[in-house]
């Protein structure tokens, strides 16, 4: 890694190099400071973003497959 790096951690809520906290506590790497401190909002754009695309709203797809799924054997690991 980059001694340039740095990341958001979730835990203490603070930016801080790569030798901080694991890295599933945390969130990056980013290039800048700034970055990292934005994290967060970043994370709330992103996710505003993708419950609203329409791509990826599967509303209509689910009820199709629950009828299509009537007729399809059920497969499971012990044969039921």
């Amino acid at each position: 890694m980059q001694s340039s790096d740095w990341y958001y951690c979730l835990d203490h809520h603070t930016v801080e190099p790569y030798e901080g906290c694991r890295s599933a506590s945390r969130l990056g790497p980013y290039r800048t400071l700034d970055d990292a401190w934005a994290a967060l909002t970043r994370v709330a754009e992103r996710n505003q973003a993708w419950d609203h695309d329409p791509r990826f709203t599967d509303d209509d797809a689910e009820a199709a497959d629950d009828e299509s799924d009537q007729d399809r054997p059920q497969w499971g690991p012990f044969g039921g």
